[in-house]
Protein backbone atom coordinates (compact mmCIF):
# COMPACT_ATOMS: atom_id res chain seq x y z
CA UNK A 1 0.00 0.00 0.00
CA UNK A 2 1.90 2.98 -1.17
CA UNK A 3 -0.76 6.16 -0.81
CA UNK A 4 1.21 7.24 1.91
CA UNK A 5 4.41 7.10 0.89
CA UNK A 6 4.77 9.88 -1.21
CA UNK A 7 5.64 12.58 0.88
CA UNK A 8 7.57 15.39 0.29
CA UNK A 9 9.57 17.35 1.85
CA UNK A 10 13.39 17.73 3.54
CA UNK A 11 14.22 15.36 6.43
CA UNK A 12 13.81 18.36 9.07
CA UNK A 13 10.08 18.27 8.56
CA UNK A 14 9.37 14.59 7.83
CA UNK A 15 11.17 13.19 10.66
CA UNK A 16 7.96 13.32 13.17
CA UNK A 17 5.52 12.26 10.55
CA UNK A 18 4.64 8.61 10.63
CA UNK A 19 1.61 6.78 9.10
CA UNK A 20 0.18 3.11 10.25
CA UNK A 21 -2.33 1.53 8.25
CA UNK A 22 -4.65 -1.79 9.28
CA UNK A 23 -4.64 -3.95 6.28
CA UNK A 24 -6.38 -6.99 5.64
CA UNK A 25 -6.41 -9.15 2.98
CA UNK A 26 -9.65 -9.71 0.37
CA UNK A 27 -10.40 -13.68 1.34
CA UNK A 28 -7.90 -14.32 3.26
CA UNK A 29 -8.27 -12.43 7.00
CA UNK A 30 -11.16 -9.88 6.04
CA UNK A 31 -14.04 -11.29 8.50
CA UNK A 32 -14.88 -9.80 11.59
CA UNK A 33 -12.66 -7.07 11.17
CA UNK A 34 -14.74 -4.82 13.65
CA UNK A 35 -13.19 -5.84 17.02
CA UNK A 36 -9.96 -6.36 15.45
CA UNK A 37 -10.13 -2.86 14.59
CA UNK A 38 -11.26 -1.78 18.10
CA UNK A 39 -7.72 -3.15 19.51
CA UNK A 40 -6.39 -0.86 16.71
CA UNK A 41 -7.90 1.96 17.97
CA UNK A 42 -7.35 1.18 21.61
CA UNK A 43 -3.56 1.01 20.97
CA UNK A 44 -3.85 3.88 19.07
CA UNK A 45 -5.04 6.15 21.14
CA UNK A 46 -3.47 4.55 24.05
CA UNK A 47 -0.12 5.97 21.96
CA UNK A 48 -1.10 9.32 21.65
CA UNK A 49 -1.81 8.94 17.54
CA UNK A 50 -2.82 12.74 16.91
CA UNK A 51 -5.41 11.86 13.75
CA UNK A 52 -6.53 8.64 12.72
CA UNK A 53 -10.14 7.33 11.08
CA UNK A 54 -11.95 5.11 8.63
CA UNK A 55 -11.93 5.84 5.28
CA UNK A 56 -15.72 4.85 4.97
CA UNK A 57 -16.54 7.31 7.64
CA UNK A 58 -14.11 9.92 8.11
CA UNK A 59 -11.54 11.13 10.61
CA UNK A 60 -11.54 12.34 14.08
CA UNK A 61 -10.80 15.91 13.04
CA UNK A 62 -14.23 15.82 10.89
CA UNK A 63 -16.15 12.88 12.53
CA UNK A 64 -16.56 12.68 16.61
CA UNK A 65 -14.82 8.92 17.54
CA UNK A 66 -17.42 7.45 18.98
CA UNK A 67 -19.32 7.72 15.79
CA UNK A 68 -16.62 5.86 14.01
CA UNK A 69 -16.50 3.45 16.14
CA UNK A 70 -19.82 2.50 16.00
CA UNK A 71 -19.69 2.27 12.14
CA UNK A 72 -16.66 -0.17 12.35
CA UNK A 73 -17.57 -3.47 9.60
CA UNK A 74 -15.57 -5.68 7.73
CA UNK A 75 -15.40 -2.75 5.23
CA UNK A 76 -13.00 -0.86 7.54
CA UNK A 77 -9.99 0.48 6.53
CA UNK A 78 -8.54 2.08 9.80
CA UNK A 79 -5.45 4.38 8.93
CA UNK A 80 -3.85 7.02 11.12
CA UNK A 81 -0.80 9.12 12.15
CA UNK A 82 1.92 9.87 15.00
CA UNK A 83 4.12 12.90 15.67
CA UNK A 84 6.76 10.61 17.48
CA UNK A 85 8.71 7.68 16.92
CA UNK A 86 8.71 6.69 20.82
CA UNK A 87 4.91 6.44 20.40
CA UNK A 88 4.68 4.50 17.16
CA UNK A 89 6.75 1.87 18.82
CA UNK A 90 4.81 1.49 21.48
CA UNK A 91 1.57 1.27 18.80
CA UNK A 92 3.86 -1.69 17.16
CA UNK A 93 4.42 -3.29 20.36
CA UNK A 94 0.87 -3.64 21.57
CA UNK A 95 -0.19 -5.07 17.92
CA UNK A 96 1.50 -7.64 17.76
CA UNK A 97 1.49 -8.69 20.87
CA UNK A 98 -2.57 -8.62 20.71
CA UNK A 99 -1.77 -11.46 17.57
CA UNK A 100 -5.13 -10.08 15.56
CA UNK A 101 -3.38 -11.92 12.03
CA UNK A 102 -3.48 -8.32 10.75
CA UNK A 103 -0.92 -6.77 8.58
CA UNK A 104 0.33 -3.33 9.94
CA UNK A 105 2.12 -1.08 7.48
CA UNK A 106 4.49 1.81 8.62
CA UNK A 107 5.73 4.35 6.88
CA UNK A 108 8.39 7.06 7.41
CA UNK A 109 12.13 7.63 7.10
CA UNK A 110 13.39 4.14 6.77
CA UNK A 111 15.85 4.37 9.07
CA UNK A 112 13.58 5.42 11.57
CA UNK A 113 11.08 3.14 10.69
CA UNK A 114 13.68 0.36 11.07
CA UNK A 115 14.75 1.40 14.01
CA UNK A 116 10.86 0.58 14.99
CA UNK A 117 10.79 -2.25 14.00
CA UNK A 118 14.11 -3.34 15.65
CA UNK A 119 13.04 -2.12 19.12
CA UNK A 120 9.47 -3.58 18.59
CA UNK A 121 11.13 -6.96 17.60
CA UNK A 122 9.70 -6.98 14.18
CA UNK A 123 10.72 -7.88 11.08
CA UNK A 124 9.51 -6.41 8.18
CA UNK A 125 7.65 -8.39 5.29
CA UNK A 126 7.68 -5.76 2.51
CA UNK A 127 9.92 -2.52 1.95
CA UNK A 128 8.27 0.43 0.14
CA UNK A 129 10.53 3.23 -1.26
CA UNK A 130 9.26 6.41 -2.96
CA UNK A 131 11.63 7.63 -5.76
CA UNK A 132 10.42 10.61 -6.10
CA UNK A 133 8.61 12.17 -8.94
CA UNK A 134 9.56 11.73 -12.68
CA UNK A 135 8.64 13.71 -15.43
CA UNK A 136 7.81 16.62 -16.62
CA UNK A 137 7.05 18.58 -13.54
CA UNK A 138 6.72 22.00 -14.69
CA UNK A 139 3.03 22.19 -13.68
CA UNK A 140 3.66 20.80 -10.09
CA UNK A 141 3.09 23.46 -7.09
CA UNK A 142 6.09 24.60 -5.24
CA UNK A 143 7.54 22.22 -2.35
CA UNK A 144 6.29 24.00 0.15
CA UNK A 145 3.03 23.51 -1.27
CA UNK A 146 3.41 19.65 -1.95
CA UNK A 147 4.85 19.17 1.61
CA UNK A 148 1.76 19.69 2.72
CA UNK A 149 -0.66 18.06 -0.14
CA UNK A 150 1.39 14.96 -0.59
CA UNK A 151 -0.18 13.84 3.15
CA UNK A 152 -2.95 13.41 1.52
CA UNK A 153 -2.52 10.48 0.00
CA UNK A 154 -5.88 10.72 -2.67
CA UNK A 155 -5.65 14.29 -2.93
CA UNK A 156 -8.12 16.03 -1.45
CA UNK A 157 -6.01 18.63 -0.11
CA UNK A 158 -5.58 20.62 -2.78
CA UNK A 159 -2.66 23.64 -3.45
CA UNK A 160 -5.74 26.49 -3.79
CA UNK A 161 -6.78 24.82 -0.29
CA UNK A 162 -3.15 25.25 1.11
CA UNK A 163 -2.69 28.77 -0.22
CA UNK A 164 -6.09 30.08 1.14
CA UNK A 165 -5.25 28.41 4.15
CA UNK A 166 -1.76 30.58 3.80
CA UNK A 167 -3.86 33.60 3.47
CA UNK A 168 -6.08 33.14 6.64
CA UNK A 169 -2.65 33.06 8.34
CA UNK A 170 -1.67 36.69 7.16
CA UNK A 171 -4.88 37.88 7.11
CA UNK A 172 -5.23 36.57 10.63
CA UNK A 173 -8.38 35.02 9.78
CA UNK A 174 -6.85 31.46 11.45
CA UNK A 175 -3.89 30.41 13.44
CA UNK A 176 -1.66 28.11 12.00
CA UNK A 177 -2.78 25.43 14.04
CA UNK A 178 -6.17 26.29 12.81
CA UNK A 179 -5.75 25.99 9.63
CA UNK A 180 -3.63 22.94 9.50
CA UNK A 181 -7.11 21.16 11.52
CA UNK A 182 -9.08 22.80 8.46
CA UNK A 183 -7.01 20.99 5.83
CA UNK A 184 -6.54 17.89 7.80
CA UNK A 185 -10.33 17.40 8.20
CA UNK A 186 -10.75 17.27 4.13
CA UNK A 187 -8.98 13.51 4.13
CA UNK A 188 -10.71 11.13 5.08
CA UNK A 189 -8.72 8.71 5.62
CA UNK A 190 -6.94 9.78 8.93
CA UNK A 191 -3.09 10.17 7.40
CA UNK A 192 -3.18 14.05 7.60
CA UNK A 193 -0.35 15.33 9.78
CA UNK A 194 -2.16 18.38 10.66
CA UNK A 195 0.47 19.02 12.87
CA UNK A 196 3.16 19.11 10.57
CA UNK A 197 0.71 20.92 8.64
CA UNK A 198 0.41 23.86 10.81
CA UNK A 199 4.33 24.24 10.45
CA UNK A 200 4.53 24.36 7.10
CA UNK A 201 1.46 27.03 7.02
CA UNK A 202 3.35 28.89 9.24
CA UNK A 203 6.48 29.03 7.22
CA UNK A 204 4.30 29.82 4.01
CA UNK A 205 2.93 32.59 5.81
CA UNK A 206 6.24 34.17 7.53
CA UNK A 207 7.90 33.88 4.05
CA UNK A 208 4.88 35.87 2.51
CA UNK A 209 6.49 39.62 1.11
CA UNK A 210 5.55 42.62 3.87
CA UNK A 211 4.05 44.36 1.23
CA UNK A 212 0.95 41.87 0.74
CA UNK A 213 0.18 41.57 4.67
Amino acid sequence: MTHTLHRSGDRESLKNDFVWLMYQTKGINDKDIAPKARVFIEAAEACNCINWGDVKSGNVLDIPADEIKARLSDQSRLRGVFVSKEDVTQFVKRIKAAGLGISVVISGLLDEVQDICDESGVKPHTINYSLGVWGNKAALPGEDILAVTTMCGHHMVSPGMVQKMVDDIVEQRATHEQAGRELGRLCPCGVFNHVRAARELDKMAKRRPETTR
